[in-house]
């Protein structure tokens, strides 16, 4: 059984140290959205790589929208770059933390989901509300929404190592299974 898997998006977080007005933010660059009433942190949206970044007051971010950790230091250096322009001067390189790896890839095979509901453990399946299956893995912690034609949503891992152990788990399981339905 061979599966394909391509990261969707990364979930990062990273502190700055240092304060951050927001409201100064908001007024000097056009590429920002902040409405304090609905959300406390401002929206900063980032077209190459396409990205959103969430800038809170007290200088912690949060990434969204990246496909590699490269992409993910890329976009929080045009942060730091854009911070600069309105005097906040960041000295510290942020340590950055990824939260979460959505990826996406499809194992060659059609699956019957009613089946793998009731052959493996920690899944949940309600066909009426949700074409696919949810399944969860303990170690590494990762979910996957399987469907049945093959194709698969892993969220949930926090690096490459996590996310291969996962896919390597998952086709180990679909595989036993199949075996023993024979």
């Amino acid at each position: 059984m061979k599966s394909n898997l391509s990261v969707q998006n990364i979930v990062a977080t990273a502190s700055l140290g240092k304060p951050v007005s927001l409201t100064k933010l908001a007024r000097t660059q056009t590429n920002t959205e902040y409405n304090p009433e609905q959300f406390p942190g401002l929206v900063l949206r980032v077209k190459k790589p396409k990205s959103a970044v969430l800038v809170f007051s007290s200088g912690n971010l949060v990434c969204t929208g990246t496909k590699s950790l490269a992409q993910v230091k890329e976009v929080i250096n045009q942060v730091i770059k854009q911070l600069a322009r309105i005097g906040v001067k960041i000295t510290d390189k942020p340590k950055i933390t990824v939260q979460n790896i959505v990826a996406s890839g499809s194992i060659d095979i059609k699956l019957n989901l009613n089946y793998l509901a009731l052959a493996l453990e920690n899944t949940e399946y309600e066909p009426e509300q949700f074409p696919g299956l949810v399944y969860k893995l303990i170690e590494p912690n990762a979910t996957f929404l399987l469907f049945s034609n093959g194709k698969f949503v892993c969220t949930g891992t926090k690096n490459k190592q996590q996310l291969d152990e996962s896919m390597r788990i998952l086709n180990e399981n679909i595989k036993a299974v199949l075996k023993d339905k024979k």
